[in-house]
């Protein structure tokens, strides 16, 4: 049950009649009609812009439409009042059954309450953390992780058939670097003094590797030349940073559905085949780039390379894809592996960038563009810095990373679930303070405890209903009689659960999993509220002294509303507190 799509379809069914009794002309397009909760309650349970957005193309004025539609409306038993506001709009109030239906609903469905088969199972692919196998995951990554994350899980409950991915970028010079640094610690570890420069890697986490790398080799490569030791070294280190950062995931709650490897694009013709693919297409040509706007790099010097057409498909200019020795660029195999997802038949893309990729995301939304002749779209999401900070100070120092705060230093101070749910309290793309303090306290200023706290309150609930002997499974509390649900407070909670449908496939069609976060704090308000409004009117309590059948009604709203929330966590990777410590 979508309530807010029931009666979107009768407004659509009441401006067909009105098209039937010439009131409306035949042929005028339906799909911009919305009907949504008004900007200002008071104004009713929802509104409709069908007036204003149909006035132009039927050449009538909006509120004369307006006002036969409210005509047709009053006709339903759901409907209470339909009011004609400003030049057009029309708000609605519904009669209390609807909102009695929706809790009734919800208690039947369960979790699946709000589930949408608006994806109609097109399968998509969300690629996300792709982190360099060099180290443990840092706290940039871990809003990336946790947005890719909730954001699959998100696209799922729309109806999506959604694969989680992890690109490794194992291909380029940074695995050289990390062989070079594990190569250190292997040495550190038969007693030589070293050295970290170049670039090597100088943190502790490369300390157990070297002493790995020692048990299985003996001093096989002390004092070797690197040819002889930097392929195996490479390949070993790299495993060994892939099964840290598949352990730091698995700490946060995160699985992958597929790895796929950047080195499985090399000396495999996969790279040279997309290439191809562009080429048939006229997209790959040999030239010259303009030099870059601005200042302009003394070291640039006009020179002919091989460059991608990327301006034919939005990018502002073309891309090299080879570089001057005939090596490719770090955009080729890229594009290779996008070729690789459209082959594999994805209907969308979803990439998961950090916030230093923004100068990639034209160049690779034209690469998918021209690879699968405009017909997979590609949504590039980037998510912005994250701030720590401590004892109201910013919070820099990782003993086990050397230089950046790890994944599993914010995991171990906070746990998985306020970690996932504050990294959602903010839109991808906009700043993100994570206050070490704050994410603890237990006040209405943290989100992620006033939402457990939420949920929570109605266990304890269904506890001393348990203690009471009364029953309040599901079936039993959807057969209550919700008459009674009147009060402005217990409504407040109904309309907010109604909505929540709505929300799911307004968050999955623009790929934003923290307006579950947001939504989840407005009906943790709406349900704390009731409760606070309960201690001065005890007929507004969840449970009332020797009366089950009245305790069942009202515990049917405050069971619907753990439901949702149990639901919305679920998406967000977030367990439920059944009571707080």
């Amino acid at each position: 049950m979508n309530l807010f799509a029931d009666i979107r379809a009768l407004v659509l069914d009441s401006l067909a009649a009105m098209q039937g009794e010439g009131q409306l002309p035949e042929g005028l397009d339906f799909a911009n009609v919305t009907v949504e909760p008004p900007r200002d309650p008071g104004h009713g349970d929802m509104a409709t812009n069908a007036a204003m957005v149909l006035a132009k193309p039927a050449k009538s004025k909006p509120r004369d439409i307006a006002e036969a539609l409210a005509a047709k409306l009053a006709d339903d038993p759901r409907i209470t009042s339909a009011e004609v506001a400003g030049p057009g709009f029309l708000n609605l109030r519904l009669d209390g059954s609807a909102w009695a239906g929706v809790v009734k609903t919800v208690l039947a469905d369960g979790v699946a309450y709000g589930r949408s088969d608006m994806g109609q199972g097109l399968k998509v692919n969300v690629e996300y953390v792709s982190a360099n196998p060099t180290g443990p995951l840092h706290v940039g990554h871990t809003r990336g992780a946790v947005f890719g994350d909730a954001l699959a899980s998100l696209l799922d409950y729309a109806g999506y058939d959604v694969t989680r991915e992890y690109y490794i970028n194992d291909g380029g010079a940074q695995v050289d670097v990390l062989a070079r640094s594990v190569y250190l610690r292997y040495l550190e570890a038969h007693g030589q003094e070293v050295t970290f420069e170049g670039g090597t890697y100088p943190g502790d986490y490369l300390i157990e590797v070297g002493e790995a790398l020692k048990a299985k080799v003996g001093d096989a490569y002390v004092d070797q030349p690197e040819e002889v030791w930097l392929t195996e070294v490479r390949e070993y280190a790299t495993d060994a940073m892939m099964a840290l950062i598949r352990e730091d995931l698995k700490v946060l709650g995160v699985e992958m559905d597929h790895f796929f490897s950047e080195k499985s694009l090399y000396g495999t013709g996969r790279i040279e085949s997309a290439i191809d693919d562009l080429r048939s297409k006229g997209l790959i040509y040999r030239g010259t780039l303009e030099p870059p706007k601005g200042k302009v790099p003394e070291d640039w010097e006009p020179r002919e390379q091989t460059l991608f057409k990327s301006t034919e498909h939005g990018d502002d200019v073309d891309r090299p894809i080879m570089k001057s020795d005939g090596s490719w660029t770090y955009f080729a195999p890229d594009i290779a592996y996008h070729y690789d997802k459209i082959s594999r038949g994805y209907d969308l893309l979803i990439d998961v960038f950090g916030a230093d990729h923004g100068g990639y995301v034209k160049r690779m939304k034209a690469a998918v563009s021209a690879l699968s002749d405009t017909r997979v779209p590609v949504d590039i999401k980037l998510c912005q810095l994250v701030k720590l900070f401590k004892d109201g100070e910013p919070f820099k120092m990782s003993k086990r990373a050397g230089t950046f705060i790890t994944l599993r230093d914010v995991v171990d101070e906070v746990g998985p679930d306020v970690t996932r749910f504050v990294m959602l309290t903010r839109k991808n793309d906009a700043p993100l303070d994570f206050d070490f303090d704050k994410v603890l306290e237990q006040s209405r200023e943290n989100p992620v405890f006033y939402v457990q706290y939420a949920h929570a309150r109605v266990c304890s609930v269904l506890r001393k209903a348990t203690e009471a002997g009364i029953a309040h499974d599901d079936a039993t509390l959807g057969d209550a009689d919700l008459s009674g649900m009147t009060d402005d407070a217990e409504l407040s909670v109904a309309k907010k659960l109604a909505e929540w449908p709505r929300l799911v496939e307004i968050a999955a069609r623009t790929n934003e999993p923290h307006r579950v976060a947001f939504y989840l704090y407005e009906l943790a308000s709406d349900l704390h509220s009731l409760w606070n409004k309960g201690n001065e009117n005890p007929g507004l309590r969840f449970l009332q002294e020797d009366d089950p059948a009245l305790s069942q009604s009202k515990m049917a709203l405050a069971r619907a509303t753990n439901v949702v929330i149990s639901a919305g966590l679920a998406i967000l990777g977030v367990t439920p507190a059944e009571e707080m410590r």
